[in-house]
Parts: structure tokens; C-alpha cells; sequence
């Protein structure tokens, strides 16, 4: 399946601000997208509610790097309506492969309860998907990313779409136009996700915006 989506077609889609959904989960087709608006997060302004922070002071979650990108991918992928088909899920393990496509994990008891992946280019970190188990689970592993993603030098997080859940979290809609000015700006720049070490939970606390 994964030879229908090459990864170097899809990095190159991808520096070009385009990227691929499929319509369900047992859809044979792709279809391509560039919308007329996209989501980012601006990685200074993560917005930690009075409750999240509550939650990561806590450190009820284990939180790990491509520990298990498989599992997250699959996590994503285990809801009723889906666009990750066969297609796409083997292509994105390719890109894991190849050192472009990574996994924030979620672990709960030993057990992986949540988890958000994407893709480097540059600066640029396009995030894919995300999945939760667990209460906040989702919400701690952005918290999370947004941290070592500023921390490792990145200029730029897409979330494609805003959706009120991202938007509460302090996620922002932007242009086309701007969006292709940042990801210019950003495939310019290196950025490797791999270049520190994830940070702790006083450390996500601390760099964050608290809301009530």
C-alpha cells in the first residue's frame, strides 16, 4: 500500500503546503488538500487551562518520543470515521522509517493511553493526528510537543485545520498566504526533533500561557 503514497512525493507535498486525506477508512483514493485556511500553533502561546495544569503537575502520564509510532497511528486511526486508510497509514510508517515522521506518546500504567504524530521538514512540524484514552491525555501530549518543539528550534506548527478543541488550546487560523510565507520561512531554517531531550512537567508548566 505504501508504494501508492512514495514518501518523497509526500515530503514534497508537503513543502508545498498540500497534503493528503483519505475519504474513510476503506476509501481507495486520496484526495489532496491546500485549504484556503489552515490551523497553526504558535509555539510561545500554548494555553494550559486551570485544569490541565492541574493534570501535568500531577505526572499521572508517562510522556516518551517514537516510542511507539505504530501504536499512536493506530490509535488515531480507531474511531468510527477515519481518514487514515491503509494507504496513508503505510505510508507514514515509511517516513517514520526515514527519520521524518514521529510519535509523542501518552503512557498510563505501562499502558499507551494517548498520543499525537506528524511530520518534520526543516522548521516546519506538520501535525497529523492525534488520539486519547484518557481524560486530557490528548490535550497533555500537545502541551507537551508544543515545549520540545519550540525548545528544539522549530518556527512552525501546523495543526491544518483549527477546530474549537485546538482553538482552546490556543490555536490559531491563519491564511493561506501567510501560511506559505511561515512555511517558507521555516523549510529555510533546521530544526531536528531529536536535538534535546523532552521536557519535564515544571518545564511545560513554565513556558506556557495559564488560563483559567
Amino acid at each position: 500500500m505504501a508504494e501508492a503514497l512514495p514518501p518523497d512525493l509526500l515530503l514534497d507535498a508537503y513543502a508545498r503546503g498540500i497534503f493528503p486525506m483519505a475519504e474513510s477508512r476503506d476509501a481507495t483514493e486520496l484526495v489532496w488538500l491546500d485549504p484556503h485556511f489552515r490551523g497553526i500553533f504558535d509555539l510561545g502561546h500554548f494555553h494550559v487551562s486551570r485544569s490541565l495544569r492541574r493534570r501535568i503537575r500531577k505526572q499521572q502520564f508517562h510522556v516518551t518520543l517514537n516510542h511507539d509510532f505504530a501504536g499512536v497511528l493506530a490509535g488515531c486511526a480507531a474511531r468510527e470515521e477515519t481518514w487514515i486508510n491503509p494507504t496513508i497509514a503505510g505510508a507514514y510508517q515509511a517516513l517514520h522509517r526515514r527519520g521524518n515522521a514521529h510519535s509523542l506518546e501518552i503512557w498510563q500504567h505501562s499502558r499507551l493511553v494517548g498520543g499525537v504524530y506528524g511530520v518534520a521538514l526543516g522548521a516546519a512540524f506538520f501535525g497529523e493526528s492525534m488520539f486519547s484514552t484518557r481524560t486530557d491525555a490528548s490535550k497533555v501530549a500537545l502541551a507537551f510537543l508544543v515545549t520540545h518543539l519550540a525548545a528544539c528550534g522549530f518556527a512552525l506548527f501546523d495543526t491544518q485545520f483549527l477546530t474549537p478543541h485546538l482553538a482552546s488550546l490556543g490555536a490559531i487560523e491563519i491564511s493561506r498566504a501567510d501560511y506559505r510565507r511561515r512555511l517558507g520561512q521555516a523549510l529555510r531554517m533546521n530544526a531536528s526533533i531529536t536535538s534535546q531531550p523532552l521536557p519535564d512537567a515544571a518545564s511545560v508548566l513554565q513556558r506556557n500561557t495559564h488560563t483559567s
